[in-house]
């Protein structure tokens, strides 16, 4: 099989065709293998091929299926970034769920003071970094999905039979290409099988031949009726190769054009598959761009922040407003003598004396024991209704409360420096009772929340002119005549 005859291409063995398989030029002629398997008459492009060369029969198939792979993959592409979309939504929910949780948490916790700012500075973040991320699942749902869809409406277009038009175009041009090759690789074959079987009973009447030599018993008719056989077969043999070298050789010759028609209709699903993929890498930049939150302002201004927050954490600040609202420093009424008055031998109704129990004292004359030093303004108390302030004004101004035990009144005494700030009427309402102004001295700024509140600047002296009720609040006289209530431990005295 492997000797020339006449000058013409030998029959090329499977070796040499894998060879020839792997370098395809166009200058190249293709060779046809036994292991090759020649199409069916019903499809003459059909079936697939033991090899795997793009020019064998069948064989483009895979590149057909591209086109189709190319419109799954867009599908493909929409579902994976809309999952993500998912987590960048749960996420952002999860967040803004963190710190609704501990921002509650926090207020009602025992940490205060700046700390408990840097802490909600945390929780605010999270707020902001949710924002960001349904940011990030609206482009990704929304904006990059679409952009999707619409490129792959434009470059796959549905048949009303199934399928793509560009699948057809794509599987119609390689067959048209294919077909005359396949024609001729047909007839190759076949005068390749002819061949061979003369061979064959060449070979095998020369063995006979050759074993009647060896016979005595063998008469010369016979022999001579050997070797006309022997003669016969090698002559249909010849005439087999004539014939199956023949068919080679015209294969060979148009094997230039068939690998022109394949690659042209090759290079059109090329170039269509180029713009799958250079669309896909445009939307993984966009979607890179969209994940990339270290090109967000919005994201660096967010930790911008949340570090400013710490780093205003102030432990000696902290220090000195717990010393001044909880420890030593807080104000303190110190017990005074107390003289005898008339006013307090009014009896207490039994109403009243249900309200607040004997025990409760109200300490006079006020004296702040702080160092002078401007601090951060404490929290103030909320103020209950006003009918629960007229009561609380009431009670906290007794310095005693009087009971009544078998039928005898027991009186407490006031001093004439420290009047009850409220006295019933005859009617049972509740007044106030003006008292002598105490001159006192902002010690930090504060704007007034209600209408009957004042409002001052640290440094501005005001008068006092009631005591402070169980709330922290006093009612006091500004410099321009306005009266209302103010914060407490907001002022000091001013000692003359």
């Amino acid at each position: 099989r492997g000797e020339v005859a006449g000058g013409r291409q030998p029959v090329a063995s499977a070796k040499r065709w894998d060879s020839a398989r792997r370098a395809t030029p166009k200058s190249a002629k293709i060779l046809c293998c036994k292991e090759t398997r020649v199409m069916s008459s019903e499809d003459d492009t059909g079936g697939e091929a033991f090899s795997s060369s793009f020019w064998e029969p069948g064989n483009y198939k895979r590149t057909v299926k591209r086109v189709d792979d190319g419109n799954r993959l867009c599908n493909d592409l929409i579902s994976c970034f809309q999952e993500r979309a998912k987590i960048e939504k749960s996420y952002a929910q999860q967040l803004t769920d963190w710190a609704r949780k501990w921002r509650s948490a926090v207020e009602k916790g025992p940490q205060y003071g700046t700390l408990e700012k840097a802490w909600h500075a945390f929780l605010t973040a999270a707020d902001k970094l949710s924002e960001i991320h349904l940011e990030v699942r609206n482009r990704l749902a929304g904006e990059d999905t679409d952009k999707i869809k619409t490129w792959q409406k434009e470059a796959y277009h549905k048949q009303m039979i199934g399928g793509f038009k560009e699948t057809k175009e794509a599987e119609d041009g390689f067959r048209k290409a294919q077909k005359p090759w396949v024609k001729k690789l047909k007839d190759v074959e076949t005068s390749k099988k002819n061949y061979h079987s003369a061979r064959k009973e060449e070979k095998t009447a020369q063995t006979r031949e050759n074993h009647a030599k060896a016979d005595s018993t063998i008469s010369q008719e016979q022999m001579r009726k050997l070797q006309e056989r022997v003669e016969k077969c090698a002559q249909e043999a010849e005439k087999c190769k004539d014939q199956y070298e023949k068919m080679l050789e015209e294969l060979n010759r148009y094997n230039p054009r068939y690998m022109e028609d394949m690659e042209q209709v090759f290079e059109s699903c090329q170039e269509a598959e180029c713009k799958r993929l250079c669309f896909f890498k445009e939307m993984f930049l966009d979607l890179h761009n969209h994940l990339n939150l270290s090109t967000n302002e919005s994201f660096h201004a967010l930790y911008q922040d949340l570090y400013q927050g710490i780093m205003a954490a102030n432990d000696q600040e902290d220090l000195k407003w717990w010393r001044n609202v909880h420890g030593p420093g807080m104000a303190m009424n110190w017990p005074q003598f107390e003289e005898w008055s008339l006013e307090a031998q009014r009896p207490i109704s039994r109403k009243e004396k249900s309200g607040k129990s004997s025990e409760d004292v109200t300490l006079t004359s006020i004296v702040p024991a702080g160092d002078g030093v401007k601090q951060t303004p404490p929290q103030t108390k909320q103020r209950f209704s006003h009918q629960e302030e007229q009561n609380s004004h009431f009670y906290d101004t007794l310095r005693a409360s009087a009971c009544m035990n078998g039928g005898k009144e027991e009186i407490s005494e006031w001093s004439d420096e420290d009047t009850p700030k409220k006295c019933l009427e005859v009617n049972g309402h509740e007044e106030d009772i003006k008292v002598p102004g105490v001159r006192v001295r902002a010690l930090y700024d504060y704007a007034g929340q209600e209408a009957d509140e004042l409002s001052f600047k640290a440094g501005e002296e005001l008068m006092k002119i009631s005591e402070e009720d169980e709330q922290g609040w006093c009612k006091g006289r500004l410099q321009t005549g306005q009266v209302g209530l103010y914060p407490a431990n907001y002022v000091e005295k001013v000692i003359l």
